[in-house]
């Protein structure tokens, strides 16, 4: 079997924070020292690794010297132990208004999965996937997002099946406890949250018959012009995480992992620091602020 390196390039403050978390963790469960194939280092760059490019976990586990068991299980911990980090609603919609943010913007998506043999019965009466998703033509779940107006996601939802519309699983998940603040901060939405209610601004649709006043199209314009920032949100995840590009295990484990590429991606755009919610990109080092650098790492993926 031959070997080679590659270049891991995550900023090296992030596998440092990774790390520190998985060795809270494992002082939590009791873990004695020496008792695991891999340090909270290792482990760190072998689940940034998985996360980045989403390799094959057993030939990712083999370059890490562990079987493909233990490759899993280190995998599925990573993910359980960032994904308790990442911020519920109601954190997050007060971490807004502290930063007096002017509106948020709330969209959905569909992450790709493999099919699952769960079924469901339709409005019509008729056993169907459950996950299966007719928008996406595939297996999928339903999560949604809150961005800040710069595009940097703020809050990831928990995963709902993929025939699940937008404006449903925003009902259940979103608007319920997003209401008390709708009054001094407004959601932007595409036309598929139509019917929200008040506080969840939408662009008008063109009428079966005529068209729209100069008034409306100008406003639609507006929404249009401040809303498609919102789309980067789940691009920063997905096209930098290629994790959460496509699930191979089962969807219900997308939640999870939505969750923890959330805290990765805020991580390396520093939402915990002050005036950088989608802005500047610092971290604190040596008592002061300083831009970041992306700190490049090299792991063999054979041993």
């Amino acid at each position: 079997m031959l070997s080679y390196r590659v270049t891991l390039d995550v900023p090296f403050q992030l596998a440092v924070f990774v790390s520190r978390l998985l060795a809270e963790h494992r002082r939590e469960i009791g873990t004695r020292n020496g008792t695991r194939a891999l340090t909270c280092w290792k482990q760190a760059v072998f689940a940034l690794a998985w996360f980045r490019d989403r390799p094959d976990i057993r030939r990712l586990g083999q370059g890490f010297g562990i079987s493909q068991a233990t490759a899993y299980r280190y995998k599925d911990e990573a993910v359980q132990v960032l994904a308790a980090r990442a911020p519920s609603l109601r954190e997050a919609l007060d971490k807004a208004v502290e930063q007096g943010l002017p509106y948020l913007i709330l969209d959905g998506t569909l992450i790709a999965s493999d099919r699952c043999a769960d079924k469901k019965t339709s409005r019509e009466g008729k056993e169907i996937d459950k996950w299966y998703s007719g928008k996406a033509h595939r297996p999928a779940g339903n999560v949604q997002a809150l961005a800040a107006p710069g595009g940097v996601p703020l809050w990831v939802s928990e995963v709902r099946p993929g025939s699940t519309h937008d404006l449903t699983a925003a009902r259940e998940l979103v608007l319920p406890q997003a209401r008390p603040y709708l009054k001094d901060l407004p959601f932007l939405a595409d036309s598929g949250y139509e019917g929200a209610g008040a506080g969840v601004l939408v662009p008008v649709k063109k009428p079966a018959r005529g068209e729209l006043d100069t008034d409306t199209k100008t406003r639609n314009a507006l929404l249009r012009s401040l809303r498609y920032q919102g789309e980067r949100g789940f691009a920063l995840m997905s096209q930098r995480w290629r994790a959460l590009q496509c699930v191979m295990v089962s969807p219900t484990t997308i939640g999870d992992l939505a969750k923890s590429v959330l805290v990765l991606v805020q991580f390396e755009h520093k939402m915990d620091r002050p005036g950088n919610l989608g802005g500047h990109e610092t971290w604190k080092d040596a008592g002061s602020w300083q831009h970041r650098r992306n700190t490049r790492m090299s792991c063999a993926n054979a041993r």
